[in-house]
C-alpha cells in the first residue's frame, strides 16, 4: 500500500504582505502530478493531509476554490484524507463531509476519531486509515473522558486519549496495517517561526511514544520535514508545509513523503521534492555592495531580507534595494559599529549643552559615535535656531 504524507497547506496566507495564492496553487499543482503520474509508477492508494489546510478560519474565497480544484484533481484518481488543524475552523472544513463521495474523507469531529478510513492497496495490503483533528486541550479533556473526569488540562492528556481509542478498535481487525493522521507538537522535532504556538499550561508538546503501536503516524503543525523521537516498530514523521511561509525555513527542503506498508514490516518513507516557485534569500552589507557584488546574482529573483549595514540609513533604501531584488521582503538597518548610549542623570534637554544634545541625538539616529564635525553643525544649527526664536519673541512683544 503507498499514501502520499502531506500537510500544513496554509491556503490564503501572505508572506510579509505578499499574496501566495500563485505560489500555493503551484506547489499544490505538482503535488497533483505526482499522485496522477507517480515517478515510479506505484499508484498512491490515499493521500494524507493532516491539517492546516487554511491558514484561518475564515479563508478567502479564492483558497476554498483552489482546496476544492485540489480534492476535486486528487479525488479523481485516489483516496483523499483530510484532517483540521489548529488554523481550520473545523467546522467549516468538515462542512460537507458526510455528503462527499467516498474518495474524499474529512475527519474534523472527535467523534469520527476510532472510525477509520478502511483502505486496500492495489498489491491487497489492507490499511486503516484514522484521523486525529486538532485538539484542544480545554474541550477535548471533557469531550474525551467519557462521562467520568474530566483528562489533565495537556497536549499530551488528549492525544494519548485518542490514541487509546484508536488502538481499542484496531484490536478488533486483525491483519490491517494502521495509519494515524495527527496535527500536535511531538517532543524532540523542531520548530520554525510560522508555527502558531499551541501551548497550554506551559506546555505544548507531546511523547512520540503515545503513538506506540501505530504502523505509521502522519504529523501536520510544524513545517520543517523531521522524524521525532517514537516507540519501537511505529514510525513518526512530519512531512512539513509543501511551501516556505517564513525567512526561517529559507533552508528547508519542501517535500511530500511516500509512505509504503507492507503485510508486515516497518514503513518506508520516500521524501519527494516539490520545487519552489521562488526561492528565499537573507543578504547583509553596504548599500552599494548590495546593488553591484555579482554574488547577490542568485538573490535578484528571490523573496529577499536585507540588512543594510551602512554608518547612515541611506535614502529611500527600499526604492534603491528593489531597483536589483524587486522581491525584497524585509528591510532592516543595522550600522557597522554601531554603539548604545545611555543618557545619565535627569537633566532637562532644554538645560543640556547643545553639543552634548546633539551627540546623543547624532548616536542615536545613527548607531555610531557623532564625529567632532557633525557636532558642530548640529550645535550651529540649535545656534541659529534659538536666536530665530527670541527675534520671533522680540518681534511679539513689540
Amino acid at each position: 500500500m503507498r499514501l502520499l504524507h502531506t500537510s500544513d497547506w496554509h491556503l490564503g496566507r501572505t508572506l510579509h504582505g505578499v499574496n501566495l495564492h500563485e505560489a500555493q496553487t503551484a506547489v499544490l499543482e505538482r503535488i497533483c502530478e505526482l499522485v496522477e503520474s507517480p515517478p515510479d509508477g506505484i499508484p498512491v492508494d490515499a493521500v494524507l493531509v493532516a491539517g492546516d489546510v487554511y491558514d484561518r478560519g475564515v479563508p478567502p474565497v479564492e483558497s476554498v476554490q483552489l482546496f476544492e480544484w485540489t480534492l476535486s484533481r486528487l479525488s479523481a484518481v485516489t483516496t483523499v484524507v483530510v484532517t483540521s488543524g489548529n488554523h481550520d475552523s473545523a467546522i467549516r472544513l468538515g462542512y460537507g463531509s458526510g455528503l462527499f463521495r467516498d474518495r474524499i474523507r474529512m475527519v474534523t469531529d472527535l467523534g469520527q476519531l476510532d472510525l477509520p478510513v478502511l483502505l486496500e492497496g492495489s498489491d491487497g495490503v489492507r490499511g486503516a486509515v484514522y484521523g486525529i483533528p486538532y485538539l484542544d486541550p480545554d474541550h477535548a479533556r471533557v469531550a474525551l473522558a467519557g462521562g467520568g473526569e474530566p483528562l489533565p488540562r495537556s497536549h499530551q492528556a488528549v492525544v494519548g486519549a485518542a490514541v487509546e481509542r484508536i488502538r481499542a478498535d484496531l484490536a478488533d481487525r486483525p491483519g490491517v496495517r494502521s495509519v494515524v493522521l495527527a496535527h500536535a507538537f511531538v517532543a524532540g522535532a523542531e520548530p520554525s517561526d510560522s508555527e502558531r504556538s499551541i501551548m497550554v499550561g506551559g506546555v505544548d508538546r507531546v511523547a512520540g511514544t503515545v503513538f506506540a503501536g501505530i504502523d505509521y503516524a502522519a504529523l501536520g503543525h510544524l513545517h520543517g520535514p523531521q522524524a521525532p523521537d517514537s516507540a519501537d516498530g511505529s514510525v513518526v514523521r512530519y512531512s512539513g508545509s509543501p511551501l516556505r511561509y517564513s525567512f526561517s525555513e529559507q533552508d528547508h527542503e519542501k517535500v511530500v513523503l511516500l509512505v509504503d506498508l507492507d503485510e508486515t514490516g516497518p514503513a518506508r518513507v520516500t521524501p519527494v521534492e516539490i520545487s519552489q516557485p521562488r526561492p528565499m534569500a537573507t543578504l547583509r552589507g553596504r548599500l552599494d555592495e548590495l546593488l553591484e557584488a555579482p554574488e547577490h546574482r542568485h538573490a535578484e529573483s528571490a523573496w529577499v531580507r536585507v540588512t543594510v549595514t551602512d554608518r547612515v540609513r541611506p535614502d529611500s533604501l527600499m526604492d534603491r534595494l528593489k531597483s536589483r531584488f524587486p522581491h525584497a521582503l524585509q528591510v532592516f538597518h543595522d550600522p557597522e559599529g554601531a554603539v548604545e548610549r545611555t543618557r545619565g542623570g535627569t537633566t532637562v534637554v532644554s538645560e543640556r549643552d547643545p553639543r552634548e544634545l546633539g551627540s546623543d541625538f547624532i548616536a542615536h539616529v545613527t548607531k555610531t559615535e557623532a564625529s567632532d564635525g557633525e557636532i558642530d553643525v548640529f550645535a550651529a544649527g540649535y545656534e541659529a535656531a534659538v536666536v530665530a526664536q527670541h527675534k520671533a519673541e522680540a518681534q511679539e512683544v513689540a
